[in-house]
């Protein structure tokens, strides 16, 4: 019936146009079944979209339309297809003046995938019957599909013939499967035969499958089988958006008597297959049916009423779209606009060019293709308060629609999502949608659907590794506990040590100031001061050090040279005096700040943000800029404080009333341990911990230096002035 419906779209169309004064003027258009020599009309044309010999086929099939098509191509003969959707038709190589009003293999092939994805089915089942059309088509949407991020558990053959041992695997297979939606390609018929089997004891392997088709199904022939409804229950169907053509329900309701088979040379051969039945007349048998002649006046039966409703009269629509994208075509020939040339290449040009609106305000046109663009329903088969079936249209076009089609929204995954803090572990030999789920490791996280992520630069995992959030900023503020504890304390290590240069100042001319040099005692108090106060300006640290360090040194030459020196003729007479030591102090200032002074003109130290030695922390420090030169500034004042303890190690026999040396000697002790105990400490250390550490060498060598030489004399200078003569 179908085909009845097909033929009288064209002549519906051609008559409808032949009415129109504005398209084709005093031209009547015709048409030709292409099986006959008959002719319709005066001033007939055969209709360019209408392949002689051409059979109509399966949906998509590869018949010889192919091989026609491209053989008239070759010779740029327009046509325009009303059925053919095989995808290799759209290639303009092969054949370059095929067009078509009906959505490719492909653009039906994208819509499924659209709809899969819009439901979030990661895991899905492919049933396609096995000829080369369903094959071609279950290859090329598994592609999409896995293209798409969604795994496809199998790809099954629909038998198109008898075979019992291939469908009761095909059986078998779908009910081990897990994947709930399955998409399947096929005509009616070679379901039928796999149906039959998945019916059986109430549902079979088929039970609780969501079935996702290209065509309008299932049909009558489906539902009739015993547990046919039970295992179609959700079943979704994507077919070319329905659109109706004005006046035609009126045109075919007058169809029967008025329009007799036997006057029609396209109805004819649908109608006699329909009905069974053939024309009356000689050499045509009896030509009953039940009894009765076949007149032309028999009507479909009442089952047949879903199959209307359903989208396949869309190919009388694309049969009807055809006709006027061929009349406008010949139009613009006609009229002599430009782009003409031979007929076939001018009515092509002419084709490729058309764009008109039909009654319904739709616009066609076609694209570089050859295809018009492509629209679709979503239709879910639904049962009616009655007991009967229907077809409710759920979605239109855009997936996105479709929202309304289940009740809850249905899932079809092979392993859920991860929970929020755990990520994805690929099951060995599996496909990448079924896996097993972990939480994830420090310093990494999930979103919502498992995948691992590691976040970059001021961004951290939250507690329970699910989002970002900042990472804390740290180090050593003047505002937290240990910064202020830290600053006060170096603050008044540097009070410390002014308080002592001031007691120093103050008794300058009692002998045990004068005994120990009062130059070098108060440049010494005073890099001390310095040394405590880098710790809250750290670029005085390398220079202060260098003096505190220095002005030791100095003292204990001096000290082993005024020694020494006692003994009459001793040329070391002459190094006696201030210059000695100030030679010292100078010559170690000198090294060190030229050191400096190349520190800061090549790499000098900057303020940076350290993003990963700290876990969910940024650490900002003071960045050294030249390893060489920081280290060198280090390497340089160790080797100072080496020579300044073996020197005083070699002064260490000196007269007990003097104990300088021995002062000196411990200072240095103190000195060196310290900053070896620095080492390990600040290397495994990080952030304000790190800082601290410096902080803290800095304060216990500049004690160190402090109380192991200038204790022992202010104990005298304050508690003890009876001692403070020459003669102790």
């Amino acid at each position: 019936l179908v085909g009845v419906y097909l033929a009288q779209g064209f002549i519906f169309a051609t008559e409808e146009i032949n009415r129109d004064p504005h398209l084709l003027p005093n031209l009547t258009l015709g048409f030709s079944s292409g099986t006959r020599g008959q002719r319709a009309g005066p001033a007939q044309r055969r209709l360019p979209g209408r392949t002689p010999g051409c059979r109509r086929g399966r949906r998509g099939s590869l018949s010889l339309s192919i091989p026609m098509a491209r053989w008239l191509g070759r010779y740029r003969f327009p046509q325009v297809s009303y059925a053919s959707t095989v995808a290799s038709l759209g290639d303009r190589t092969q054949f370059p003046s095929f067009l078509r009003t009906t959505p490719s293999d492909l653009s039906l092939l994208s819509a499924l995938v659209r709809l899969v994805l819009h439901w979030g089915w990661s895991w899905v089942g492919i049933l396609a019957q096995d000829d080369e059309y369903g094959q071609q088509g279950g290859c090329l949407l598994r592609a999409e599909l896995e293209k798409a991020g969604t795994c496809t558990e199998f790809l099954l053959d629909i038998p198109t013939s008898q075979a019992p041992e291939k469908v009761r695997l095909t059986v078998a297979a779908l009910g081990a499967s897990t994947a709930r939606a399955v998409v399947v390609i096929f005509s009616n018929h070679s379901f039928l035969l796999l149906l039959q089997r998945l019916s059986e004891g109430g549902g079979g392997g088929g039970s609780g499958k969501i079935w996702i088709s290209s065509s309008a199904w299932p049909r009558a022939s489906l539902l009739s089988l015993p547990g046919g409804t039970q295992t179609l229950q959700e079943t979704l169907s994507l077919v070319g958006s329905r659109v109706e053509i004005p006046g035609f329900p009126e045109f075919l309701r007058r169809l029967p008597p008025a329009r007799a088979p036997g006057g029609d040379e396209l109805t004819e051969p649908s109608w006699k297959r329909t009905f069974r039945c053939q024309r009356a007349g000689p050499g045509n048998g009896s030509g009953l049916r039940g009894g009765e002649l076949c007149t032309g006046t028999e009507s479909p039966p009442d089952w047949y009423g879903p199959l209307l409703t359903s989208g396949d009269l869309r190919e009388t629509y694309n049969a009807y779209t055809a006709v006027y994208s061929t009349a406008h075509a010949l139009h613009g020939l006609r009229s002599c606009e430009p782009g003409g040339g031979p007929f076939g290449d001018g009515l092509l040009h002419y084709l490729r060019k058309v764009r008109f609106r039909t009654f319904e305000g739709a616009e066609i046109f076609f694209d570089a293709n050859g295809n018009l663009p492509a629209s679709y329903d979503i239709l879910r088969w639904q049962e009616t308060p009655g007991g009967s079936y229907h077809f409710l249209k759920v979605g239109i076009g855009d997936p996105s629609c479709a929202a309304s089609a289940f009740p809850q929204a249905p899932r079809s995954v092979c392993s859920e999502s991860c929970p929020p803090g755990s990520r994805k572990i690929t099951r060995q030999g599996q496909k990448p949608c079924c896996f097993d789920c972990t939480p994830c490791p420090e310093g990494q996280m999930a979103d919502r659907i498992g995948e691992r992520l590691l976040p970059s630069g001021e961004w951290w995992p939250s507690t329970g590794r699910d989002r970002c959030v900042r990472k804390t900023l740290e180090y050593l503020s003047y505002l937290e506990p240990l910064g202020a504890t830290l600053a006060a304390a170096a603050v008044s290590s540097a009070l410390l040590c002014a308080a002592v240069l001031g007691l120093f100042i103050r008794h300058r001319h009692t002998p045990i100031v004068r005994a120990n040099n009062r130059e070098l005692s108060y440049l010494l108090l005073t890099s001390l001061a310095l040394c405590n106060l880098s710790c809250l300006l750290f670029v005085l640290f390398g220079l202060a050090f260098t003096l505190a360090v220095s002005c030791v040194l100095a003292k204990t030459v001096l000290a082993l040279v005024a020694f020494r020196a006692t003994r009459p003729a001793s040329p070391l007479q002459r190094w006696l005096g201030p210059g000695l030591p100030r030679a010292i102090v100078a010559a170690c200032m000198l090294t060190q700040g030229t050191i400096c002074a190349v520190w800061m003109a090549v790499a000098p130290p900057f303020s940076a943000r350290d993003m990963t030695s700290w876990p969910g922390k940024i650490i900002l420090e003071c960045h050294r800029g030249s390893a060489a030169a920081f280290w060198g500034v280090l390497g340089y004042l160790w080797l100072l404080a080496v020579a300044c303890l073996c020197v005083a190690f070699l002064s260490r026999r000196l007269p007990g009333s003097f104990g300088e040396a021995r002062f000196i000697t411990f200072s240095m002790a103190v000195f060196v341990d310290v900053w070896l105990a620095f080492l390990p400490a600040y290397l495994s250390t990080r952030g304000q911990v790190a800082a601290a550490v410096e902080v803290l060498s800095i304060l216990a060598s500049s004690a160190g230096l402090l109380g192991c030489i200038f204790l022992p004399k202010c104990y005298v200078l304050l508690l003890r002035p009876d001692r403070n003569t020459r003669d102790w």
